[in-house]
């Protein structure tokens, strides 16, 4: 009940973290990798003498390739990444760069371009078909609350867990050399369905004490009601999340590189979504409910 009482307290938490992952994204702005941008990607491997990174971009130079980024991966290798390469500029790469070759991709602009728009259509379908199966599961659902404010809070609490990790990644692009990718919309598709999941599980529980108060003949309060769900799926919500969490935290400690930044997209989004479906979805539909109640009745004010 205290989370339904204490909800401008909650409310004020997620508008900085919302303020603070706008911020973010409007400053340090999304370092698009090349599934999006187009280019190529290598990562070598040195395992008798790793050469240092000065030679590294002197190589690059001398094979007269220009707009090239390294970082060090590993103890013992680098991640080169750089404009589309033909196949004879690719050769050249490869013949100053020695080593061992652990990976190679490469993708051209113009498909880049496409995934970039297919991932931004593919997250508004998911939000908005999330939105319309809320308010279609919540039909019978029409006091005090209509079925589909059910579906418009769970879109404001999906629309807050994807702002809060999208402005994670911008800080850690800028920091980290972090790049949004197409495991990154992977992560944020992940998340949109565990939140959405929480989220279903506490409005269930609100609809079934409803009902219950109906076949019993009896009235409570809607905040009242509210708050008696979110307590009663308060445990599950949590252990699940936590199970999940500590998964996460495992696999980004002792996984493989490559998936670091998913799995830190994961972790961030999953407690993000496991906050919002507790303490955002359920209070709103309250305030909802409260300013419904307030709104004067005009055919009253004309009798």
């Amino acid at each position: 009940m205290f989370i339904v009482q204490y909800r401008r307290l909650w409310y004020g938490i997620s508008a900085l973290l919302l303020i603070a992952s706008l911020a973010s994204v409007f400053i340090f702005g999304l370092k698009f990798g090349i599934d999006f941008t187009g280019g190529s990607i290598m990562e070598v491997q040195y395992v008798d003498s790793k050469p240092e990174k000065e030679d590294i971009a002197a190589a690059l130079t001398a094979a007269n390739i220009e707009g090239a980024s390294v970082r060090e991966t590993g103890a013992s290798g680098y991640l080169i990444r750089t404009p589309f390469l033909t196949p004879e500029e690719y050769s050249t790469v490869r013949a100053a760069l020695g080593g061992t070759e652990v990976r190679y991709d490469a993708i051209g602009p113009a498909i880049g371009s496409e995934l970039a728009t297919r991932a931004a259509y593919a997250i508004l379908l998911v939000l908005l078909s999330i939105a319309l199966f809320v308010a279609f599961a919540f039909r019978k659902v029409s006091k005090p609350v209509s079925s589909f404010k059910y579906g418009g809070v769970a879109l404001l609490a999906l629309a807050h867990d994807v702002i809060v990790p999208l402005g994670a990644f911008a800080l850690m692009g800028h920091v980290m050399g972090a790049e949004v990718d197409t495991l990154f919309v992977t992560a944020l598709l992940v998340i949109l369905g565990f939140s959405v999941h929480d989220t279903i599980v506490v409005f269930d529980r609100t609809r079934e004490n409803l009902k219950l108060l109906a076949d019993a003949k009896r009235t409570e309060p809607f905040e009242e009601t509210v708050g008696r769900s979110v307590s009663q799926t308060l445990a599950r919500s949590i252990n699940t999340s936590l199970t999940t969490v500590l998964v996460l935290v495992a696999l980004y400690i002792w996984g493989p590189e490559s998936t670091a930044f998913f799995t830190l997209t994961l972790l961030i989004g999953i407690i993000a979504g496991t906050y919002s479906s507790i303490c955002i979805a359920s209070p709103l539909l309250v305030t909802l409910q409260k300013m419904q109640k307030d709104v004067p009745d005009e055919s009253k004010k004309k009798r």
